[in-house]
């Protein structure tokens, strides 16, 4: 059955695809304005509405497959999430998360601030109150519990950070405020270990033992939310190499966790660290697809350049696609949950990106027949 549900790639394919054409301009600029709607709130955000064509996509898919971008304050997305606007970062970051979650494809969203800052419970009951009660979320715990290292403004480690898998710290400025504030609406609650510098490295089997403490000691957050999964990522090769990996997987399946496939040019290609997700089977499947391998391990920038104001797909990674198509509709049809959240550095856009991914996941069950 697993070999089913993780089974091998295709064969690895990323081309560039062609921009659209552009759009035409309006040519009766009066006659616009005098079906102009009212004049908005200029903090107020409002969602394209969805065509026919999108809601049957969405209707079709499997309601435990949840796909989102990793964050909503983009206003490139004009036209595709929100209406045509325009909108700043600002207001979106403010105001736009009640209209992503009218788009019928995007069911899911991350959280990243929270990793640069705790966030407290109000916080998180604001954007649940943004939310339908299907809707989930994706949260990065705060890098004060997930960094060995006190970084700089540039990221640069400056000391050993001596909170580094507090448990304590852990449950007091991460778990129980989400709990709290999300109620229902948690979806993965995500430990994304830094890149370590090297001496820890050399001792990933002690680090295990503190993580294995940190989980052991964590509220129950898959028996206080319906949906919710505690999951851990990872920013090092080192942990998937073979005198790791099964380590790794035997810690968080003693402790009700999950593994979060970090698909980053720093990390190995999706295939390579699926088995550690079969070793926990059954469970979720937790999917971060970050960076498109095109830009390289060091490449954040330079997608970042390429790809704004993210407002299309730029670079289609195929062979990434294909496989989180895959897995999503096996994890999904053996009745476990699957959270996929994009980054636009991925592809160049996250909702034309789940969007994408939605089509093959009901072209594939429309192959596969009854």
């Amino acid at each position: 059955m697993q070999d089913d549900l993780f089974s091998a790639p295709l064969a690895p394919s990323l081309t560039r695809s062609k921009p659209p054409a552009s759009e035409s301009e309006p040519t009766d600029q009066v006659g616009a304005l005098a079906h102009a709607t009212p004049r908005r709130r200029s903090t107020e955000v409002l969602p394209l509405p969805p065509d026919d064509t999108t809601r049957a996509l969405a209707a079709r898919l499997n309601p435990r497959i949840r796909l989102g971008a990793s964050t909503w304050s983009y206003p490139g997305w004009a036209g595709i999430v929100w209406d045509e606007g325009p909108y700043t970062d600002a207001v979106l970051a403010k105001n736009g998360l009640a209209a992503y979650a009218q788009h019928p494809l995007l069911r899911c969203v991350g959280i990243d601030r929270s990793f640069y800052r705790p966030l407290t419970e109000a916080q998180y009951a604001r954007y649940a109150g943004q939310v339908p009660d299907d809707f989930r979320f994706v949260v990065k715990a705060p890098a004060l519990v997930t960094d060995a290292l006190v970084r700089g403004e540039q990221g640069q480690g400056r000391q050993p950070n001596t909170a580094f898998l507090d448990p304590v710290l852990a449950t007091q400025e991460f778990i129980t405020p989400a709990l709290a504030g999300l109620g229902d609406k948690v979806g993965a609650l995500v430990f994304q270990l830094s890149p370590l510098p090297f001496a820890q490295l050399q001792r990933l089997p002690l680090l295990l033992e503190r993580l294995r403490a940190l989980l052991r000691a964590l509220p129950d957050v898959r028996g206080a939310t319906p949906d919710g999964v505690v999951a851990v990522e990872v920013r090092d090769p080192e942990w998937l190499s073979p005198a790791i990996a099964p380590q790794l997987a035997a810690v968080l399946k003693e402790t009700g966790a999950t593994y979060c496939l970090g698909l980053h040019a720093k990390m190995p290609r999706l295939a390579e660290q699926l088995p550690i997700l079969r070793a926990l089977w059954p469970g979720p499947m937790v999917c971060r697809w970050n960076l498109n391998p095109l830009h390289g391990a060091y490449g954040y920038e330079d997608a970042q350049r390429s790809y704004e104001p993210y407002d299309r797909i730029h670079d289609v990674d195929a062979e990434t696609r294909a496989l989180i198509v895959r897995t999503v509709r096996g994890v999904t049809g053996a009745g476990q949950n699957a959270y996929v959240t994009i980054s636009n550095k991925a592809e160049g856009c996250a909702p034309l990106s789940a969007r994408a991914l939605a089509e093959g996941l009901v072209a594939s069950c429309e192959a596969a027949g009854p």
